[in-house]
């Protein structure tokens, strides 16, 4: 995967589109789980767009902002659906966790991970 692939998978997958009609926050906020393998592509285009700027000074608005989406807002939806009784499944609390630590990583310029055992 090429930085422009990830930046186009990471935008998708912040709205819904006739190209991308299971984009991951639309699902969540239908209360529907990703589609299998959809959060391992997220978290490689993550790391690719990591390694692309993480020497750059400045990060693209577009970028930024799906980043943002998909850090805050998926939280935001995970815990909703939660009150809202939905069975989500057992590792997304903590996939959704690995994608706020890339994008914390891609902001910092240095690559964050999950500490072994903290879940």
């Amino acid at each position: 995967m090429n930085y422009e692939t990830a930046h186009k998978l990471l935008v998708g997958q912040t709205i819904a589109s006739e190209e991308n009609p299971d984009a991951l926050l639309m699902r969540m906020k239908h209360g529907k789980p990703p589609v299998p393998g959809q959060i391992t592509s997220i978290l490689l285009a993550l790391k690719v767009v990591f390694e692309a700027l993480k020497d750059s000074p400045s990060l693209d608005r577009e970028l930024v902002f799906a980043l943002y989406q998909l850090t805050i807002k998926a939280q935001q939806l995970f815990v909703a659906g939660r009150r809202a009784g939905v069975d989500w499944p057992p590792l997304l609390k903590e996939d959704l966790l690995r994608i706020a630590l890339a994008t914390e990583s891609i902001f910092s310029g240095v690559w964050q991970t999950l500490p072994p055992g903290s879940f």
